[in-house]
């Protein structure tokens, strides 16, 4: 037993935030279903679109574009977000060599340049 809760004291605080991080959201989401207001009415059961009549029906398809835009801005997000701890050992000074770095990241910034000149080319940025 004391080989058990010396492998696991590192990882209690994040357990007990993690509990009560799930805890929260579940009080919260139960509490707004009971203690939420309910009135319906015919103009809140209406269908809500941008403030304006919806147009069509909400079953109909979309085009592969919308998707794709959404998949590439999803894409080109999360890889810029791989900036930000770069910039920290970059700046801030790290025990890798700066040199190594930045000859790292421009590599990595000249690959998604190309993924972006190659999605620009194909037209996935042009909108019928």
């Amino acid at each position: 037993m004391n080989f058990f809760t010396s492998a696991m004291q590192p990882y209690l605080p994040f357990l007990m935030l993690l509990g009560l991080a799930v805890v929260a959201g579940t009080t919260m989401i139960v509490a707004s279903h009971f203690l939420g207001p309910r009135r319906p009415t015919e103009a809140k059961e209406r269908p809500y679109e941008s403030g304006m009549p919806p147009l069509g029906s909400a079953h109909e398809r979309f085009s592969v574009k919308f998707y794709l835009v959404a998949v590439l801005f999803i894409l080109f997000d999360i890889e810029t977000v791989f900036l930000i701890p770069w910039a920290t050992i970059f700046l801030g000074g790290g025990t890798v060599s700066t040199g190594f770095l930045l000859v790292e990241m421009l590599v990595f910034l000249l690959i998604l340049f190309v993924g972006y000149i190659y999605v620009w080319k194909r037209g996935a940025f042009q909108w019928d």
